[in-house]
């Protein structure tokens, strides 16, 4: 039921957001001003024996119009007017109190004084400081001219009545002053709340601008990386060319003194198989240092990296021995093969800078009992990594280099790449004892349906 209420008062959309706020309690002000003087000058005629008063004819019809205001008052608001609402609904009062006290007189008003507390919570409350004291100052006003009535119509003296007025105008000061402090309080905490919202959205807005900058970043690093592992891999490409070229060269010397048609057919089958090679590191080479987006594809990791060896022992360079255990079990993923091999140069760059008077590196591609993932094992003999330091190498731009020689974002950008595919990424190491980086990537869906059927 309560429910059910608060909903009804919350329905007005007024655009204003203090006004909106302060809209479900002047509508139950203005509910209760609607029903309870009726009902007071109900009980007022019938509940009690006190003789009626030549003024409280007019105080009676000037109750029953301000009731009517306020339930009319209450149908703007709920159409969405809400600062029209309550400040016609003051200025008509405010005539009308003064009209009603000048004619009923002060004593004819005592049943409604305490609604008209209402009245000035209204003005401060929902308009501001200046409609609050204005309307005290209609109150003071009006209390005087009903006591300049009721002096005359009895005939007593002035002066008592105004000590009367004085009395009520203390006891109505206090009560305007605890709301002027009051709601002077709660503009203060609104326009503090308002502040503070401002600038939570200001913060959010330069975070989101600084999450997408570290992304393209990171995108930049990505393709960065490439590159330098295109530079890295560079003599070795040139090597593997300078055979490629001597082997055509001889096969063309052969094909000048080829004295049969045989001869020279087979001389023309050895080019064109040296320059297809030669075509398919130059394509490995393009895409590895290509700026694509994400490619996924099925292949076989252990094919993978028995390809990459060249690079890998030109990434250790001469001091580093390399140890490759890769199982002959096929070991099928779906992975960006550039990325695939980008990853697995990320961890032999590092295990390398981790061994700067050389040492021991070693590489192991094995599958599960359950043949539901594949294993990669990279591990060296380096100066291994410290507890306080292990907990933070996949935190981006992390680094425990000098400036300028590393972003902090190469083993970020492995974790990354291996939370993508599913696939998880644990690292044991101790201070002298080196460093092992344990990779786990799920085998393709065809491969576990297949695994799936066979048990």
């Amino acid at each position: 039921m309560s429910s059910g209420i608060t909903r009804w008062l919350d329905a007005p959309r007024i655009a204003d957001p203090v006004d909106r706020r302060n809209a479900p309690m002047l509508q139950a002000v203005l509910g209760l001003l609607a029903i309870l003087p009726p009902l007071l000058w109900l009980y007022r005629g019938i509940g009690t024996d006190l003789p009626w008063k030549p003024g409280e004819t007019a105080s009676l019809v000037t109750s029953l119009v301000i009731s009517a205001l306020a339930l009319w008052s209450l149908l703007l608001i709920r159409k969405g007017r809400f600062q029209w609402a309550v400040r016609q609904m003051l200025a008509v009062v405010a005539a009308m109190m003064l009209v009603s006290y000048s004619m009923a007189g002060l004593m004819s008003h005592t049943f409604e004084q305490p609604i008209q507390v209402m009245w000035l919570l209204v003005a401060g409350m929902m308009i501001g400081r200046r409609a609050l004291w204005g309307m005290y100052a209609v109150l003071v006003l009006a209390m005087v001219l009903g006591a300049h009535t009721d002096a005359n119509r009895t005939g007593e003296p002035l002066g008592e009545a105004l000590a009367d007025v004085g009395v009520r105008t203390v006891m109505f000061l206090l009560i305007t002053f605890v709301v002027d402090r009051t709601s002077a309080a709660l503009r203060g905490s609104l326009s503090e709340a308002t502040r503070q919202a401002a600038s939570l959205a200001d913060a959010n807005k330069a975070l989101s601008e600084e999450i997408a900058a570290r992304e393209r970043a990171q995108a930049q690093l990505l393709h960065a990386q490439r590159v330098e592992a295109v530079g890295r891999m560079a003599s070795g490409v040139a090597h593997d060319f300078n055979h490629l070229l001597t082997l055509m060269l001889g096969y063309v010397d052969r094909g000048r003194h080829a004295e049969s048609p045989q001869e020279l057919d087979a001389v023309l089958s050895g080019i064109d198989m040296a320059v297809r090679r030669a075509t398919a590191i130059t394509h490995k080479l393009l895409r590895f240092a290509r700026d694509d987006v994400q490619q996924l594809e099925r292949f076989d990791a252990s094919d993978t990296v028995r390809e990459i060896v060249p690079m890998l022992r030109q990434t250790l360079g001469p001091r580093v021995s390399l140890v490759l255990d890769v199982t002959e079990r096929p070991c099928p993923i779906v992975f960006d093969r550039a990325q695939f091999a980008l990853m697995l140069l990320n961890l032999t760059a590092n295990a390398a800078q981790a061994m700067p008077e050389g040492g021991r590196f070693q590489l192991r591609v094995s599958r599960s009992a359950t043949d539901d993932d594949v294993s990669i094992e990279v591990s060296d003999s380096g100066h291994g990594i410290p507890a306080d330091v292990l907990k933070h190498i996949f935190d981006p731009f992390f680094t425990t280099r000098p400036a300028g020689q590393g972003t902090g974002l190469g083993l970020a950008v492995v974790a990354g790449l291996v939370a993508d595919s599913q696939g998880t990424i644990a690292v044991d190491s101790r201070p002298g004892k080196g460093a092992t980086f344990v990779i786990r990537l799920p085998t393709s869906k065809e491969e576990q349906q297949k695994n799936g059927r066979a048990a």
